[in-house]
């Protein structure tokens, strides 16, 4: 039987009716739309619930930084019991700084106060040679404002993700892109900031003054994507002429390699983090750079772009935080325009052949975030996925234990996209300690058709043909506290039953099932479990054994 009681069926019925009805006529790229219809999303309590991973890696004798976080009604207090030798918990902000000098690993008994509760939960501490526990969640500038970035709009955009409250679920990376490079200087010819960011290490110190975390980007070649000075040479003081090296010309490793004197800079700064881009990535450079980040004396995580060849797999994996598996992102549902463009379901569901590589410290890296205003080498605009399409996308990246990174105009936060992402239940797939990427249990495997939705002409579209082999996708991902989260996913054109089955998911007897999004049980369920779902929409659940 699939429901145990009669009630329990209709209950589920009903909210899944809901769910449905809430999904038609959905507007994509609208820019002035009014999406609030949409949110799912319940608001957070006025009490404490802690956030974020509940497992951090740091390496010995290194500089040690990390936020407790939790929602509920400010002011709050935190407390961490049983810290390790070298590190302090300041109480009023969650910020537990230090070093730790030698290996080990810690459970510490987290809590959080306010004057309406209180809540505790226990964060393991590892002090060992890996880093990036759980998969990095942060902002990234290009998505939003590509080479018209500067220290100011990367601040204010901090700013926003600590005043929205974004900070407070675990949000913590605040990363530059591309363009911020200018020239070399000093005796060791370390890359220095352009005019664009006067003082990076002042940058880097706001930033963890905040709470928050600082990242950046450089690239082997020559010069970067976007034609400014990158990690090489073919002069050995790394001079550089912009006339005589852009358009593509400096796309290449020079002779003269500057990783180390970098990654000491940048460690000198504060950087927590380095996208390193080109392509073909190789093993060589990824190597150099692996080593010279090791040997900075900071932890930095290190996140390799873009379109990493599978066959290295093993290699990114040993060498690196994270890596691309395909080409940039846009906010289409299929294909891009470009061949290097891929749609947000493209990549997605293609990420099943990276899954032996994932793991706690090496992720596999499906590219930032495209939900809310972004510009894409465009005007700046709302994304051009529906609401349902961005279920899917915030659904199927946490499912597959992919960095967070949101791409969109802090800006123009508006509340949909903050529901999107400030779910705890959901984020808590991707923060999840046992580090499993989820995996296709059942349906055909995602083929993307047509080119952009949404753009021009092509957004009168109709809508793409059935998928072959069927529109039905469930992914299943095995949880640390033995529960199982499942996606039950529609890639057709038309809302469809879609129905995860205990053989497929690795479940046995009856077991509770809840909605992640709305963050309520269904009820209890035996043998399987199944839901209607909009088109290119998704039903997030967890499902548990019955007490």
């Amino acid at each position: 039987m699939r429901f145990t009681a009669s009630l329990v069926a209709a209950g589920a019925a009903l909210v899944l009716g809901a769910w449905v009805s809430s999904a038609q006529a959905q507007p994509a790229g609208a820019a002035n739309a009014d999406l609030s219809s949409y949110i799912l999303t319940p608001a957070p309590a006025h009490t404490p619930r802690l956030t974020g991973p509940q497992i951090y890696g740091e390496r010995p004798g290194r500089p040690f930084l990390f936020t407790l976080t939790a929602t509920g009604d400010r002011p709050m207090t935190f407390s961490a019991d049983g810290l390790p030798d070298g590190l302090k918990l300041d109480a009023s902000t969650g910020q537990i700084t230090g070093t730790v000098a030698k290996e080990g690993t810690f459970t510490i008994k987290a809590g959080a106060k306010n004057t309406l509760g209180s809540a505790s939960r226990d964060l393991k501490i590892v002090i060992g040679d890996v880093i990036a526990l759980t998969p990095p969640m942060g902002w990234n500038s290009w998505n939003s404002w590509a080479g018209q970035v500067d220290q100011d709009k990367v601040m204010s955009s901090a700013k926003i993700l600590a005043s929205s409250g974004l900070i407070n679920h675990g949000w913590t990376y605040v990363n530059i892109d591309d363009t911020w490079q200018g020239k070399r200087t000093g005796p060791d010819h370390a890359l220095q900031g352009n005019e664009k960011f006067p003082d990076l290490k002042g940058l880097c110190d706001d930033l963890h003054k905040m709470g928050l975390k600082a990242g950046t980007y450089s690239t082997p070649w020559i010069t970067s994507y976007a034609s400014y000075p990158g990690g090489s040479s073919d002069s050995p003081d790394g001079a550089w002429d912009k006339a005589t090296l852009g358009n593509n010309t400096g796309h290449k490793v020079g002779k003269y390699h500057f990783d180390v004197a970098d990654a000491r800079q940048l460690a000198a700064w504060g950087f927590d983090y380095l996208k390193y881009d080109w392509d073909p990535i190789d093993v060589n450079n990824t190597k150099e750079m692996s080593d010279a980040l090791h040997e900075s004396g900071r932890d930095l995580v290190y996140s390799l772009s873009n379109t990493a060849p599978i066959a290295g797999g093993q290699n990114w994996a040993q060498l690196s935080n994270a890596w691309r598996t395909a080409g940039d992102i846009v906010d289409n549902w299929g294909r891009g325009n470009q061949s290097w463009q891929h749609g947000m379901a493209e990549i997605g569901f293609g990420e099943d052949r990276w899954i032996l590589f994932a793991g706690p410290g090496h992720w596999n890296d499906p590219d930032m975030l495209v939900v809310g205003t972004v510009s894409l080498s465009q005007a700046m605009h709302r994304t051009h996925l529906t609401p349902d399409e961005q279920f899917t996308h915030i659904s199927l990246w946490c499912l597959l234990d992919a960095p967070l990174l949101i791409g969109c105009d802090m800006t123009k936060l508006d509340p949909f996209t903050l529901s999107l992402l400030s779910n705890d239940e959901v984020l808590d797939l991707d923060q999840d300690s046992l580090g499993k990427q989820a995996k296709r249990v059942s349906g055909p495997a995602f083929v993307p058709q047509g080119g952009a939705r949404g753009r021009g002409a092509a957004a009168a579209a109709p809508a793409p043909a059935d998928n072959p082999g069927g529109n039905s996708l469930v992914y299943a991902k095995p949880m640390a506290d033995g529960s199982i989260a499942v996606g039950l996913f529609n890639i057709g054109p038309s809302e469809g039953k879609v129905t995860a089955t205990w053989n497929d998911i690795g479940a046995t007897g009856k077991n509770v099932v809840r909605d992640l999004w709305r963050q309520k049980d269904l009820g209890t369920f035996e043998n399987e479990f199944s839901a209607t779902v909009p088109s290119h929409g998704v039903v997030l659940v967890k499902i548990k054994p019955a007490m």
